[in-house]
């Protein structure tokens, strides 16, 4: 099992480094003496997973160092690792391997947030919560974010739009209950209430992506394409029989829809017709 693969393996070194002290320290540190990050963007953590872990480091011990940054003489916080902090304090650990890693504030809130979401198992809510937080408090374009986090910017684009859902959507993605390819399909409906309807739908059928897209789909208004001598033959008609006339034409077929409001103008066209 890979515990973890270091922010080195997780950032494109080609597109993006980050600023690396002369010469980091490892150190085997008190586990009381690191607290968590305030800046993890992740909030749900699988308890399946967690527990997986714990059993692997209990009998192979910590693979892959911490990484922290010292706030003051013999105190650190983290920067990377919450999951690993977490399950070592499950074990009663006394202390774990760490890289201590001189960070600025602003610095150890960009770390986490871009080695976290590298993580496959950060969910999709959290990604698009990260990159607003980097787009907020580091004024990072998208294109920039892409750049940092090694993924296209339609990827960035796309994660950030799952914010503009209703809170109730937001929570079913988060809860697993819905797929990030549901939240896209449900982003193309121009309203929350259709939003939210479609959720339900979706979460009471059981439906898959594909076939919530055919639903989505057909709801859609279809683009009308008018054809001028249609038009034309539909305004002379209203004027022969004094009311509205459609004509619906699909290829060869088609039909005639003339409208009426009582039984005395039913009447009078029905008599228009015979007459010729």
């Amino acid at each position: 099992m890979v515990l973890g693969r270091g922010l080195d393996s997780l950032i494109p070194k080609k597109k993006f480094t980050l600023p690396q002290e002369k010469e980091e320290r490892v150190l085997e540190i008190p586990v009381e003496k690191i607290r968590s990050n305030p800046y993890q963007p992740r909030s749900i953590f699988d308890e399946q997973r967690l527990k997986e872990l714990v059993d692997s480091i209990k009998e192979n011990g910590i693979l892959q160092p911490l990484v922290v940054t010292e706030i003051s003489d013999n105190l650190y916080e983290l920067i990377a690792g919450e999951r690993r902090l977490r399950a070592a304090k499950i074990l009663n650990l006394k202390t774990v391997p760490a890289i201590v890693r001189s960070a600025e504030k602003s610095k150890k809130l960009e770390l986490s947030l871009i080695e976290n979401i590298q993580r496959q198992d950060l969910n999709p809510m959290e990604r698009a919560r990260a990159y607003q937080r980097l787009m907020s408090e580091f004024n990072l374009t998208q294109e920039e974010i892409a750049k940092r986090v090694g993924k296209a910017r339609a990827s960035v684009a796309n994660t950030l739009r799952l914010l503009s859902l209703p809170e109730i959507i937001q929570k079913a993605i988060e809860e697993e209950r819905i797929t990030e390819g549901h939240a896209k399909v449900l982003l193309s409906l121009d309203s929350p209430e259709k939003q939210e309807a479609m959720l339900h739908r979706i979460l009471g059928l059981g439906l898959t992506v594909r076939e919530t897209e055919m639903i989505v789909r057909n709801q859609q208004p279809k683009k009308i394409v008018y054809d001028p001598k249609i038009q034309d033959w539909e305004k002379k008609l209203s004027e022969v029989f004094g009311t509205k006339i459609k004509i619906n034409k699909t290829g060869k077929h088609g039909k005639i829809i003339i409208e009426f409001y009582n039984d005395e103008e039913m009447e009078k066209i029905i008599l228009k017709l015979i007459s010729g």
